[in-house]
């Protein structure tokens, strides 16, 4: 055969650079089945083989074949029993096993008759098109806890490892996305668990299309268990973590054939299922956006050609990405270098963090990759020993310890290896003399940066290296770009809502006005003017950080969100604490305050606001190190810890600080510059401003509370004691685009309550809506006919989504509208109409939500408690048990509520009890626990399970506050399987599974 030289070749993007739609074809009705057809027959035009195959016996034959043709091998019969039975299908394993096992194990060992064993590959990674896609529909699952038919599944080698699920044109897509949970509640682990293989999951009504990862965290996973009863957590699982399909410049791709020809292209599903998902060390399952394989493809790119071109070494061989904060720029970093260190021309890939941003789950990620990864953080003695084994080929260090290297080891080997070297956040260290060292040294590099806010020619300093003053001048060309504007638009983050507070006018009380402060330190920090700012920090504390809103964190049960206090300087810092402490103990109220600051030597630098601020106690002067020492004795004291300013232990403080503001374990934390950058903690909604920020500093500082976490926490606030309004202004049109102000920020107070137009719309404000509402729906009157209550659902839940942001604004308490009464008889009725759609969700009828969204989780922010019940009783004890219009009052309270109408027939029995000589909360306390007993021992006795181990059961749901119905513990607690045949130990398995649902929904937070 004749040999050639190469004189080209090309890779196919998974992300394409540019897409156009084509035009569209028909303008008829569509029908479901239409639409299922039609994506069927594109599919097989790009490649894809159809089976009429719609059951699981059907679906294993299938599987064998092509696992058999995948490997080269026919399994026997035996052999197959075995491996299915033990490797594919074991009855042990769930979700976060299966999804590992393509992940990550995708090598299974096959013990074959005559004793040997071989490989066998479920997916090959290396060569993807190896790899046999198919496509089927119409599959039916009969074996779960309700009879199921899905839409449309794609398998890979027999696998089926991607679910679509439709829904015709003019429903929302949200449908698609409530049919898929109720799958995987259902029946997606029934009879072999096959479907607990998918590792995407897309939904699509035709004109819009997402698509997300099979979420399998534990604690995820507890949550979102969580969430069906009370609504109140966004995991990776709920629908605001959805994502668009994109092209390189970010436009969405939503059309269900658009999607189809780019994401569901043979090599684009095949490079994402087997390169672009991180299977973290968590066991959660992330898929990467498409911004974030874009921007990792277009580095790999830069890598291959420059080196084809012999250009490493020089800044034609790297670049940076430019991904605004927030956008997941860790994660992508983190598998750009992954990929890279598999090059076989690659000695090493080196990823480089300021030491402040190192942060145990990166850490842990790393580690998991390649064991020691990030163990040269510990040590320069360390890094040196990485730099010189072979086999280490991804190192995770410190920029500060790479300087140390390179300063004591002039002309090392490893300068002459082929390095790519990838830094994390590349706006803040890497401008200085320790970056020109680094490229100075490493002669055969490539150099990559990231970040979210770069330094221009508009933002950059005068001072320092006049060719080192911009991102461009330090890493070389930008290779993709994702802005504040894109992340927004796509839901990826946060919008702000800035409040702007007038701190120079007290006399009259402070008012949110945009008015100019007196640009004078010395006023500024007036002891005068410190004491009304902390007084208006902790009058609208609750406030902005939404503590009457309760939501699950890591299995527990919170109230509202945390916040930082950035002040201007080190005195500052100290009389805010100061301050804050008095405050708090004069209104005899507890709230977890902390102060973290260090020396800067750039403290005082007007061309940044958010100098680069390390671990130097040492340096700081006797009055504020000893200040910080009494601060921390306060934080050892809060949390039985033992920290101090000493070298080490200040660097572990910090550690804890991050992770207990990440758990909302702190309420306000004090800062100067730290914790302003590269931190990310979901629970934190508030920044309250009283220093001078501008261009990437501001933004950078802002957007530390843009992190989405659920429904209640709908925007990043802030809330500025000085006038940043310019600076803000200036850095939105420089880092989004021109035009961003409209999108980043929220409207106005006037805006959302009366209402506004823009682009020749008219949006209606609350006040609006409240008399639409009034006119239309009067209190206390039924709502007849279907019409009338879609009406009635689009219009409350309108109201209740302009009551969560109008909530977090001053001027909208006492200006409500609505009575307590009139909003709790709306309430009840929307909740009825929910609960009466959710009863028959499952009928063939077409269902009236087809086409509305509730709005069931704002309405936990104004959750009425079990408190405030018992508040009601005791006024009813009071009175003699005389008042009969507090019972009615009760009645509608628990009528308005989710969580308390499963606990409506306790409390009644209750009341029933009450006399003249009942304690109430004593009594409560009593007739719970009586109750409770009573309810069990029925339970217990009636299902015939095990006692002691159904009490355990029920114990630890309760401590953590999810009634966990996967994995063995529910099997545990059930009767032996001889009582009832295997055909129907399924069905009491969920008969039992809804008694304990009910059980725990009646007692949780009683007991």
């Amino acid at each position: 055969m004749s040999q050639y030289n190469i004189v080209a070749e090309t890779a196919e993007y998974t992300v394409v650079s540019e897409y156009r739609p084509e035009t569209r074809v028909g303008s008829g009705y569509q029908s479901e089945a239409d639409l299922e057809n039609s994506f069927i027959s594109l599919l097989r035009t790009q490649g894809y083989e159809y089976l009429p195959l719609h059951d699981e016996a059907a679906l294993i034959t299938n599987l064998r074949k092509q696992l058999e043709q995948l490997n080269g091998f026919a399994f026997s019969d035996a052999e197959w029993g075995r491996f299915f039975t033990e490797c594919i299908a074991n009855s042990n394993e769930g979700i976060v096993e299966k999804t590992r096992k393509i992940q990550e194990d995708h090598v299974q060992i096959l013990r074959r008759d005559d004793g040997s064993t071989k490989n066998i590959y479920l997916i090959d990674k290396k060569n993807v098109h190896n790899n046999r896609l198919q496509v089927i529909n119409q599959y039916e699952e009969s074996g779960g806890a309700h009879g199921a038919r899905y839409d449309v599944t794609i398998l890979v080698n027999g696998l089926p490892l991607v679910h679509a699920e439709l829904k015709r044109r003019g429903v929302a897509i949200r449908e698609a996305f409530n049919q898929i949970k109720r799958y995987q509640r259902d029946s997606f682990w029934a009879a072999s668990g096959l479907f607990e293989y998918v590792q995407i999951f897309i939904i699509s009504n035709g004109t819009s299309t997402k698509y997300y990862s099979n979420t399998t965290r534990a604690s995820h996973v507890r949550e979102n268990a969580e969430s069906e009863r009370r609504k109140s957590k966004k995991t990776s699982n709920s629908f605001e973590f959805t994502s668009f399909w994109a092209d390189g410049n970010n436009r969405a791709i939503a059309e269900l054939a658009d999607f189809t020809k780019t994401f569901l292209a043979k090599h684009t599903l095949l490079n994402v299922l087997t390169k672009y998902c991180v299977f973290t060390s968590e066991d959660l399952l992330l898929v990467l956006r498409p911004y974030q394989i874009a921007a990792t493809e277009r580095i790999l790119s830069r890598i291959e050609i420059s080196s084809n071109y012999k250009k490493t070494g020089t800044i034609e061989a790297g670049g940076y990405i430019w991904h605004t904060t927030g956008s997941g720029k860790t994660l992508t970093s983190f598998k750009t270098a992954r990929i890279a260190s598999a090059l076989p021309y690659i000695d090493k890939v080196l990823f480089v963090v300021d030491r402040k941003d190192l942060d145990y789950q990166t850490m842990k990620e790393y580690d998991r990759f390649r064991k020691g990864a990030a163990d040269s953080n510990t040590s320069t003695r360390v890094l040196q020993r990485q730099l010189e084994d072979s086999t280490s080929r991804i190192i995770i260090t410190t920029i500060q310890k790479l300087d140390v290297f390179v300063s004591k080891n002039k002309g090392h080997e490893v300068f002459r290896k082929h390095v790519v070297l990838i830094f994390d956040e590349c706006h803040r260290s890497q401008f200085g003399d320790m970056h020109a060292k680094i490229v100075k040294s490493f002669r055969n590099c490539h150099l990559f940066g990231f970040t979210g806010t770069p330094i221009f020619a508009a933002n950059a300093g005068s001072g320092g290296n006049p060719l080192l003053r911009t991102t461009p001048q330090a890493f070389g060309d930008k290779l993709h770009t994702y802005t504040i504007v894109d992340a927004i638009n796509d839901g990826n983050v946060l919008p702000f809502r800035i409040d702007y507070i007038n701190t120079v006018k007290m006399k009259d009380g402070v008012k949110d006005k945009n008015v100019q402060a007196i640009d004078t330190e010395k006023a500024l920090a007036a002891p005068d003017r410190i004491r009304e700012v902390v007084n208006y920090i902790l009058d609208h504390f609750d406030q902005k950080t939404k503590r009457g809103s309760f939501y699950s964190l890591q299995g527990q049960r919170v109230s509202g969100f945390n916040s930082l206090l950035a002040v201007s300087s080190i005195p500052a810092a100290m009389k805010y604490y100061t301050e804050l402490k008095k405050q708090l103990a004069e209104r005899g109220r507890t709230l977890n305050i902390a102060v973290i600051f260090s020396y800067s030597a750039n403290e005082a630098d007007p061309e940044d606001g958010v100098p680069d601020e390390g671990f130097d106690t040492e340096s700081l002067d006797c009055t504020s190190r000893d200040f910080l020492e009494s601060a921390i004795a306060d934080y050892n004291a809060d949390f039985s810890v033992n920290f101090d300013t000493s070298s080490e232990k200040f660097q572990n403080y910090y550690k804890d600080l991050s992770m207990r503001m990440k758990r909302r374990e702190v309420d306000l934390l004090v800062v100067v510059n730290m914790f302003l950058t590269g931190f990310d903690a979901t629970t934190l909604n508030t920044l309250w401003v009283d220093k001078n920020l501008r261009q990437h500093g501001l933004i950078q500082a802002f957007s530390r509370t843009n992190r989405i976490l659920n429904s209640v926490k709908t925007f990043g606030n802030i809330v500025c004691f000085r006038d940043l309004q310019q600076e803000t202004d200036e850095a939105i049109a420089l880092f989004g685009d021109k035009d961003a102000g409209s999108i980043v920020l929220l409207k106005n107070y006037e805006a959302y309550y009366f209402g506004y137009d823009e682009n020749g719309t008219h949006h209606p404000g609350y006040s609006e809506l409240i008399e639409e509402l009034e006119g239309r729906f009067p209190p206390g009157q039924s709502i007849v006919g279907e019409q009338n209550q879609k009406d009635f659902i689009s219009l409350f839940g309108a109201v209740l989504r302009l009551r969560n942001i109008l909530a977090a604004f001053d001027g909208f308490s006492g200006a409500e509208i609505l009575s307590v009464r009139d909003f709790q008889d709306y309430q009840s009725v929307y909740i009825d109409l929910y609960q009466e759609l959710a009863k028959d969700r499952h009928a063939d009828r077409e269902k009236i939500n087809d086409d509305i969204v509730f709005e069931i989780e704002l309405i936990r922010q104004i959750e009425i408690n079990i408190d405030y019940i018992l508040m009601l009783v005791a006024k009813y004890h009071e009175s003699n048990c005389e008042d009969k219009s507090i019972l009615v009052s009760i009645t509608k309270a628990v009528n308005s509520s989710i969580q308390l109408r499963s606990k409506r027939e306790l409390i009644e029995h209750f009341i029933g009890t009450v006399n003249a000589s009942t304690n109430v909360d004593e009594d409560w306390r009593k007739f719970v626990r009586e109750q409770k007993e009573t309810d069990l021992d029925a339970i217990i006795g009636e299902e015939k399970l095990k006692e002691e181990e159904t009490r355990k059961f029920l114990n630890n749901s309760f401590r953590d506050g999810t009634l966990k119905t996967t994995g063995t513990d529910i099997d545990k607690i059930l009767p032996p399987a001889s009582r009832f045949g295997g055909g129907n130990r399924a069905a009491k398995k969920q008969s039992v599974i809804a008694r304990l649902m009910q059980f725990f929904e009646k007692y949780f937070g009683l007991v």
